[in-house]
């Protein structure tokens, strides 16, 4: 058996394959020894019919089918080794010559992972929305502290106010009809919060607990309930109770509660601890506009087949963080009116960016001749044990083979985005809107989201 190759194109490959005729004619015997069992032939008992009597029923081809592939099956994958292919789909077969007696004459043409042209990745100028570490981002942490440790009370020597959270029963009618929905006890409402029908939180304001009263409200004209739209009602309401939130003072008290000795201990901490995130944030920032930049410069033919592959895990991945929320793929198909095909095409364009992101990246490092070191991979498996909460011994003892590879990509990833930023020149971009709480918020490389699909 022999075997050669050819480049079709940057994003594929034809193997030419040529075996012997006698490998050919044993492949066909095989075949008809395990086949002979499931044929019937008139005059003969069920897996006793010579192979010439089924050829001449049949036709000669019959078992023609299965000897070529088993034949190509190992050869295939021989080949696809030998000259250091990357198969992304399955491969097109054509018999050029097949018959009794011949040479078997075989192709095999498959899309393969594109060549990638890379156009400037060093020295690039970027602008970047840098974050920062604002006196708002600062109060709006602390805050979110604050509430945490806030505690719900009751009140009984007031009336209600905006603000409370009350405990009610209701009961409403239009034209002096109760409707579906309309009526409930033991009800929570937080007053101001525009939970309710306009004009109903307003009218509560000054209630005493016990009290009951009617208020008169119009339903808004664009309302789910299509019987109620527009509608005016009257809800008979009582009041059970009265609650507030009552936060703590923001002194040392609450800095010892929150294991310091001072305020001013306890809020260093918080700006520290901000100030981590938000350098993180900005250098993961920059190093996605590096590499949106370099995909950019950089020229490549993706085969459909990979952006399929690309667009069906990230429908896994999105199955699988609804599941974390206790939601289901297919009741958000369901209500969204979409299906997983239209919802798979309508993620296409991100399909395709994080492959081209995974080809550019793969590129730079094999360009660069990046192979991590001992030392960086064992940075990447600490850093994983420290993200998991995991002991560090126990963690990388329980690495699989697969598991070990996987990081050291992790790490041929980090050096390439190192090489980018070494001499990169960024430059802040002036953000549409500042947002403070999203300053906390945590990004995440597009090199090592595209990456994780190859996990």
């Amino acid at each position: 058996m022999s075997y050669s190759y050819e480049k079709i194109s940057s994003n594929k490959a034809k193997l030419s394959f040529v075996f012997p005729a006698e490998d050919f004619d044993a492949a066909v015997s095989k075949v008809y020894q395990q086949m002979r069992k499931r044929i019937n032939v008139p005059g003969f008992r069920k897996g006793h019919a010579p192979r010439k009597m089924i050829e001449a029923m049949y036709g000669e081809e019959i078992f023609y089918e299965d000897a070529i592939n088993d034949l190509l099956a190992d050869a295939y994958d021989a080949a696809v080794a030998e000259y250091k292919l990357e198969p992304v789909d399955r491969p097109e077969v054509n018999v050029e010559e097949v018959g009794a007696g011949k040479d078997l004459k075989v192709t095999a043409e498959v899309y393969v992972q594109p060549d990638v042209e890379l156009g400037q990745y060093k020295g690039l100028e970027v602008e970047v929305e840098l974050q920062e570490v604002t006196d708002a981002a600062i109060d709006a942490a602390i805050e979110a502290d604050r509430e945490r440790a806030s505690r719900t009370v009751d009140v009984d020597d007031r009336p209600v106010q905006n603000g409370d959270t009350v405990n009610l029963d209701y009961a409403g009618t239009v034209d002096g009809v109760a409707f579906d929905g309309g009526t409930a006890q033991g009800q929570t409402l937080v007053i101001g919060s525009g939970s309710f029908i306009p004009g109903f939180e307003e009218q509560m304001v000054g209630m005493e607990i016990g009290e009951e009263k009617d208020l008169n409200v119009t339903f808004p004209e664009k309302y789910h309930s299509e019987e109620l739209a527009g509608k005016a009602a009257v809800f008979h309401v009582k009041v059970n109770g009265i609650q507030v939130v009552e936060k703590p003072e923001l002194d040392d008290d609450f800095a010892q509660d929150n294991d310091f000795d001072t305020f001013e201990a306890y809020k260093a901490d918080v700006v520290r601890k901000l100030t981590e995130r938000v350098e993180k944030n900005n250098e993961n920032l920059t190093k996605n506009a590096l590499v949106a930049a370099a995909v950019e410069n950089a020229k490549m033919d993706v085969p459909k087949a990979m952006i399929d592959r690309m667009g069906d895990y990230m429908l896994q991945e999105m199955e699988m963080q609804m599941s974390y929320s206790g939601l289901r793929l297919e009741d958000y198909l369901k209500y969204s009116g979409m299906t997983r095909e239209s919802l798979k095409a309508q993620n296409e364009p991100e399909a395709i960016r994080r492959v081209k992101t995974q080809l550019v990246i793969e590129a730079i490092r094999k360009a660069e001749g990046l192979e991590p070191s001992e030392a960086e991979i064992e940075k990447q498996i600490e850093k994983q044990a420290k993200d998991f909460g995991r002991d560090l011994e126990d963690f990388r003892n329980s690495l699989t083979e697969a598991q070990k590879e996987y990081l050291k990509d992790d790490a041929g990833i980090d050096m390439v985005m190192d090489l980018m930023l070494a001499d990169a020149k960024v430059t802040k971009k002036a953000p549409e809107a500042e947002e403070p709480k999203e300053a906390a918020g945590e990004q995440k490389t597009e090199a090592a989201a595209a990456e994780t699909e190859k996990e």
